[in-house]
């Protein structure tokens, strides 16, 4: 069973190396990507170029394996996430931008460090 809704959209975004999606509900935009087969550095350049695609009234969903601690840390001051643990054992990672965001994120800075 995906976690993608089977009514997204696929949709490029710039920088990623796997397939990304889109669904519109009530207004809010959500984006959706799976690196839960990938191993490093992939879900932290994917999760780099997906939240680049976010604004304030939308949301990126993020598939992966383990929890992305590596990349908390680089984005907390623009972006809130939350962390759910899927009954497949993979999670499920949720970012918003932050309304008073410092806009200071390096999305450059996309390489694991462990």
């Amino acid at each position: 069973m995906s976690s993608i809704p089977q009514d997204a959209q696929q949709i490029e975004a710039m920088g990623s190396s796997v397939d990304f999606f889109k669904t519109v509900q009530d207004g809010v935009s959500t984006y959706y990507f799976d690196t839960s087969k990938c191993g490093p550095p992939a879900p932290m350049v994917n999760a780099m170029a997906g939240l680049q695609l976010l604004e304030e009234n939308s949301k990126l969903v993020m598939i992966n394996h383990k929890s992305p601690g590596g990349l908390f840390p680089k984005i907390q001051d623009d972006y809130n996430y939350e962390v759910e643990d899927l009954a497949d054992g993979n999670v499920k990672v949720v970012f918003t931008k932050k309304s008073n965001g410092a806009g200071t994120t390096n999305y450059n800075d996309n390489k694991c460090s462990g």
